[in-house]
């Protein structure tokens, strides 16, 4: 069971944390253990390769990898990302697929998911944290 003040970061709160965001950059400072996603990481370095600074970009990744454990999808995430896929289509409301992997890894390992996309809202059994 994880520590109360682990967490596992979405995207959307580690670009405005490189971006110099204070509240971000103060919430993440104070966790116990920063989590990070591999979909997310991906997404990262996606950004980072349609950026005009690779060279920063990918620093600045560099650095956050060094501050983080980085979670990775396994059979159970597969599992708990079709059940999450599932309900979200039979409801009509179906949101990016790296969303939903990143949903499923922060379900598997019981940590709460700060995010500022509101269709994480969608999920249900997922603790999301507003940032």
């Amino acid at each position: 069971m994880p520590a109360s003040g682990d967490v596992l970061p979405d995207t959307s709160v580690v670009i405005p944390f490189f971006k110099g965001d204070q509240s971000v950059r103060t919430k993440l400072h104070s966790a116990e253990i920063i989590f990070l996603a591999q979909p997310a990481l991906g997404e990262l370095y996606c950004g980072s390769f349609l950026s005009a600074n690779l060279t920063k970009t990918r620093s600045e990744i560099q650095n956050f990898l060094a501050a983080v454990i980085v979670l990775s999808p396994g059979i159970s995430t597969a599992e708990h990302y079709g059940q999450i896929s599932a309900k979200l289509f039979k409801a009509g409301t179906p949101i990016p697929e790296n969303d939903i992997w990143i949903a499923a890894l922060a379900v598997e390992h019981g940590l709460p998911l700060a995010a500022r996309d509101a269709h994480f809202d969608q999920i249900a059994g997922l603790q999301i944290l507003k940032w």
